[in-house]
């Protein structure tokens, strides 16, 4: 018999053992912070669904970028919020959107930081929905044409890696054809290849304001039962194209983080949606739980199922902690 030979309890004794052997490792280099940005100089309103967590205007939003990499967190993830909205969602593309602007002012402040932009119409459309609707339908292929405008329109004011959250069919590929027949070959797309039409995002839509008008996502976004769909979709925006993968959300879907980490040889991004942060946040305040080490239990599951990078509305947060524990 194994037992008392072997026990497992000789390498849980201590903190340095426990270190020692530990499977898992967080870095602060692991993480991706999401910025809202607005209109306006001087903005910083927090959202109260999301503690912690703001709508900038592009001079706050370089204050905080700052203090983010001196955190040695390595990148920041953009939305916008447009001055107007219309059916074509018509600022994503302008040179003078909200996202240009912020873009252009953060490689100018903080050349090194790695900066990513949400690709999508939802937050600039007057219908909530992330594509071009007709007839009360979001037309696959007419959107294609706005996101290619849009990513372009990114990669122009300087930014490092685009990331088409739509969810419409061969927008990867319609996207790197327009890049690269711009001459924009160096921009990187970070695809989010499985996303799925989730309740965690409730918050993540107050903040941005893109609720739909009307109906739901669940045409364009994945069905929550569906794992071998995920794959599916993963292989195609590969082939296309993409240069890292995502899975949204990653708490609820660790297991299409592994099965995703096992078939394919890529980097894998997940996304700590924004319903996953507020349940932590909202039991921490009630008492209900240690949100410190709740926070850190969350982005540990999800490096441990495999994603090499993680979006997480906790990366300054866990960046402080990680920092207290090494120092």
């Amino acid at each position: 018999m194994a037992f008392p030979v072997h026990r497992g309890r000789r390498l849980r004794r201590t903190e340095a053992i426990r270190a020692m052997v530990r499977e898992t490792s967080l870095d602060v280099k692991d993480f991706i912070f999401p910025f809202f940005v607005v209109h306006g100089r001087g903005v910083k309103k927090e959202i109260p669904s999301m503690p912690g967590n703001f709508h900038l205007s592009v001079d706050q939003l370089v204050r905080e970028a700052a203090t983010v990499a001196q955190l040695g967190i390595p990148a920041v993830l953009l939305f916008g919020l447009p001055a107007a909205k219309d059916p074509q969602g018509s600022e994503s593309f302008s040179r003078e959107g909200i996202i240009q602007q912020a873009v252009k002012a953060l490689k100018k402040e903080l050349p090194e930081l790695w900066v990513i932009t949400d690709v999508c119409l939802c937050e600039y459309t007057d219908h909530g929905h992330c594509g071009w609707v007709v007839e009360n339908r979001v037309d696959n292929d007419r959107t294609l044409e706005l996101l290619v405008k849009q990513a372009v329109s990114h990669a122009e004011s300087g930014v490092d890696m685009v990331a088409p959250s739509d969810m419409m069919d061969g927008r990867v590929g319609a996207i790197r054809e327009g890049l690269d027949k711009q001459g924009l070959t160096d921009v990187a797309i970070m695809s989010y290849a499985a996303k799925y039409s989730s309740s965690f995002y409730g918050p993540f839509r107050e903040a941005a304001e893109s609720a739909p008008a009307f109906g739901d996502r669940k045409t364009y976004q994945m069905d929550s039962p569906n794992v071998r769909e995920a794959l599916r979709e993963v292989a195609m925006d590969i082939e296309e194209g993409a240069d890292i993968v995502m899975v949204k959300p990653a708490l609820a879907y660790l297991d299409v983080i592994v099965r995703v980490r096992k078939q394919f040889n890529v980097p894998v991004a997940a996304y700590n949606v924004s319903g996953e942060f507020a349940m932590v946040k909202a039991a921490d305040r009630l008492g209900w739980l240690d949100g410190r080490r709740a926070m850190m239990e969350v982005l540990t599951s999800i490096k441990r199922a495999g994603a090499d990078m993680i979006i997480t509305y906790f990366a300054r947060d866990a960046a402080l902690l990680l920092k207290e524990e090494r120092s």
